[in-house]
């Protein structure tokens, strides 16, 4: 039986159907760490602005650079016999929003477009710290708790990738994205409605987000599997390159502060043992810049040596 990926609709959450929907989050977030909101509050018109600058965008400045470089790596002629394990076929360029936004100093924007991406990411920070109180909720945590633990000293760190993945003449040698799981905190995903590519590896199966109109695909990162001591858990994703159509993908990540101080929540944690260690975010970026697409589970090991060397009981805690 082939199952259902979660589509939340969020404007029910303020009905009589909010009880139904909480449930809806929580199983989503227990069971697949992914799902897919439709009403999620931010404007379709909006939204069409964005896709249209980003296509646009990608047509006029990205393009070309994209065919130089599979040139100049000699992708253009993929006739291996074993896959390719250490590149990804995509165009992707970054832009920051917080602590400071980055998105006036980026080369080749059309000031239409720094401006509807600057409108995007407010009502994105909107959405995901919504998000955030809804999982506080779900979890039996105070309201504003994961707000507080991502703030740090100097509030959350918040960007984007703004990514396409062009057609790929020998997609079964390539990946658009490889296998991994996201270092932060939670990600919002505005993606192509046509074009597909995007999996998440459940029961050791790799299941389609389904590409919609219109929603944003939300994801949880490896600081929320810390945050609550495994109930919820970052799950494993990847985007297939296609031989048609270029596929528009743009995630924005809601992340922990750099000086921010990752820990399981107390109220979640019951008489086991210590699983998950205590960190520093901008330690656990440090490492995971170098091991993005290997297994998650070194990574917290790693930290939990580290903790025993760093004294984070002198930095202030919730």
């Amino acid at each position: 039986m082939e199952l259902a990926f979660p589509i939340v609709d969020l404007s029910k959450i303020d009905s009589d159907e909010r009880g139904a929907t909480m449930d809806m989050i929580k199983d989503a977030c227990e069971n697949w760490g992914f799902f897919e909101l439709m009403n999620h509050g931010i404007s379709h018109e909006l939204m069409d602005a964005v896709e249209k600058h980003t296509k646009e965008h990608y047509k006029k400045c990205m393009e070309q650079r994209f065919k130089e470089m599979v040139a100049s790596k000699g992708l253009d002629q993929l006739v291996a016999e074993s896959e390719i394990d250490d590149l990804d076929w995509e165009s992707t360029f970054f832009m920051r929003h917080l602590p400071e936004s980055n998105i006036s100093e980026i080369p080749d924007l059309g000031d239409d477009y720094r401006e509807v991406m600057k409108q995007f990411a407010v009502e994105l920070e909107k959405l995901a710290e919504k998000l955030l109180d809804l999982l506080c909720e779900n979890l039996g945590l105070e309201q504003g708790y994961l707000k507080k633990v991502f703030n740090g000293s100097k509030g959350p760190n918040f960007g984007t990738k703004v990514s396409n993945y062009p057609p790929c003449p020998k997609p079964e040698l390539i990946k658009g994205l490889r296998a991994h799981t996201d270092a932060g905190g939670i990600i919002l995903l505005f993606q192509d409605d046509k074009v597909s590519g995007l999996q998440l590896l459940k029961d050791d199966d790799w299941i389609d987000v389904p590409p919609m109109k219109h929603s944003i695909v939300v994801n949880l990162g490896d600081q929320l599997e810390v945050i609550t001591n495994g109930k919820y858990k970052s799950v494993v994703h990847r985007v297939i390159a296609q031989t048609d159509g270029t596929r528009m993908s743009i995630a924005s990540f809601y992340n922990p502060g750099s000086d921010a101080v990752i820990y399981p929540a107390p109220a979640l944690v019951g008489e086991e043992a210590d699983v998950y260690p205590k960190f520093v975010f901008e330690d656990y970026m440090k490492l995971y810049a170098g091991l993005k697409f290997e297994a998650k589970e070194p990574r917290f090991e790693a930290m939990k040596a580290m903790e025993s060397n760093v004294n984070l009981g002198a930095i202030e805690t919730i």
